[in-house]
């Protein structure tokens, strides 16, 4: 990774626990960011700081509910003041409910809409002054190919990914006039902490779920994180000066080649 790339610049990135989240910080850093994170995880996300500062970059973490407004503001506030105007934003935090819409509870709803979404609309909303006062930045939220194509059980989430991406392109016209870009960015399958909880609970046979996620991507194997997180560092970089608006599908052909994995009986 170029460590002058963003050089100078400071970044947010939320759901910064573990897995992607971690990694997209860990490689802005390396990329030359400073970078706030944040998490539910207390014990996450000091462990994500710890590896940001290892990169050599100075880090700000708390750990809080991310669906509560003033939470957020107070934390964007404190990044802020602690490591300089803001010029990145990664609104990466997820809950994932895999539940058919005649089960789903109010309770998970909310969650899932709170974590998702309402989190990514106020971090804009308070990160957006910050990045004026930069002369500029990038917003990336994290979707999923769920926001483009249709899968069983998870519905609200897809729909929630789909709205960040809507999201991404009214900011992109919003916020040209101030050399501020809006992306997403839509990953497939990612070999990370979420999957392996997700195959751990599915009550299916985890070798042969894990092979049948495998077999969804042309390519035979799900993503990882770092080509994920290498996502993230371009479109928060200068490299991608002329992209806003955009979904970049990050899924090595998986919303291409269609289909939902399961175990074959």
């Amino acid at each position: 990774m170029n460590s002058e790339l963003l050089q100078g610049r400071t970044a947010i990135v939320t759901g910064a626990g573990d897995g992607i989240g971690r990694g997209i910080a860990v490689a802005l850093a390396e990329a030359g960011a400073n970078v706030g994170v944040c998490a539910r995880s207390e014990a996450g996300v000091k462990e994500t700081a710890r590896r940001v500062e290892a990169a050599g970059r100075r880090a700000y973490w708390e750990n809080f509910d991310i669906r509560v407004v003033g939470n957020i503001r107070s934390f964007t506030e404190r990044t802020e003041k602690d490591l300089g105007p803001i010029s990145i934003l990664v609104n990466n935090a997820a809950v994932m409910p895999v539940v058919a819409i005649e089960e789903m509870s109010e309770e998970a709803f909310d969650e899932c809409v709170g974590a998702k979404f309402k989190s990514a609309v106020f971090f804009s909303k308070y990160c957006t002054p910050s990045m004026k006062r930069a002369g500029g930045g990038s917003i990336i939220h994290m979707a999923s190919v769920t926001g483009n194509v249709g899968f069983a059980r998870h519905a609200v989430y897809g729909a929630c990914n789909a709205a960040l991406m809507g999201l991404a392109r009214g900011q992109a016209m919003e916020l040209a006039p101030f050399g501020i870009r809006a992306n997403s960015v839509s990953p497939g399958t990612v070999d990370s902490p979420m999957l392996r909880r997700y195959i751990a609970e599915s009550g299916q046979d985890p070798e042969k779920l894990k092979a049948a996620f495998d077999a969804n991507h042309p390519r035979g194997k799900v993503g990882s994180v770092e080509e994920v997180a290498a996502v993230f560092v371009f479109l928060a970089s200068d490299l991608s000066a002329n992209i806003t608006g955009t979904d970049i599908r990050c899924d090595g052909g998986f919303s291409v080649k269609g289909g939902q994995a399961k175990v074959e009986d």
